[in-house]
């Protein structure tokens, strides 16, 4: 046993698992506020003392933040994921925007190679997901469609090491496109990816490594110009 981590009790292990189950399924996705404790007490049916319990260790581990005065939140999605946000937290932009570049160009080759119907048909849904979240203008609700639509990408490639790597760097790449972004949706900084899921339609390997390739390090430029 780790000499940082405390002894648990059982039950504590086992309303970890429950609300691990509630964040790794999505039901609880990254950047919500989970219910407050007198909520999962009565939900989970155990003492108070014990929900803390597991909310600390869960913290502990990187998959929550606690932030007094505002609420418990979920920082990641695993705990590899939660030790990837805190060691690349501060990395440099630039470093995080090739790293994502690499991946998901790597990932497009592969699903234009591999992608099966009901593939194309999710990544033609969170397309028009995210083209719709991009015409309301509401920067937050883009940012969380663009992930999806990428790591649906990803998941197309039928790596799992490759899609579970990129899902547990996902909340580095969401602050990097949350920065990029900016605090309002530009026309002259939409980056379409409609070619991409075309090529990846047409088993076009080549043309949709480009277009992934590409997109991250656009979205580089167009913060840049911002500056």
């Amino acid at each position: 046993m780790s000499l940082t981590a405390p002894r648990r009790s059982a039950l504590a292990d086992q309303v970890i698992g429950q609300l691990r189950a509630q964040i790794t399924s999505g039901e609880w996705p990254v950047g919500s506020r989970i219910p407050t404790e007198p909520e999962l007490v009565a939900r989970l049916g155990v003492a108070r003392n014990t929900v803390r319990e597991a909310v600390r260790a869960l913290a502990h581990n990187g998959l929550l933040d606690i932030r007094q005065g505002s609420g418990t939140y979920v920082a990641a999605t695993s705990e590899l994921a939660g030790v990837m946000h805190r060691r690349f937290a501060d990395a440099a932009p630039d470093d995080v925007a090739e790293l994502r570049s690499t991946l998901e160009a790597t990932a497009a080759r592969l699903a234009a190679r591999r992608r099966t119907p009901r593939d194309l048909q999710q990544l033609e849904a969170l397309l028009g997901r995210r083209e719709a979240a991009w015409s309301s203008g509401d920067v937050e609700r883009f940012v969380t469609a663009d992930a999806a639509f990428h790591l649906a990408v990803v998941r197309a490639s039928h790596n799992e090491v490759l899609a579970a790597v990129y899902a547990d760097l996902g909340t580095v790449v969401r602050a990097l496109l949350r920065h990029d972004v900016g605090e309002e949706l530009l026309p002259q900084h939409h980056v379409d990816h409609a070619r991409l899921v075309a090529a990846i339609r047409a088993a076009n390997e080549r043309t949709a490594e480009a277009e992934a390739a590409a997109h991250a390090m656009v979205c580089r430029g167009a913060a840049a110009a911002r500056r």
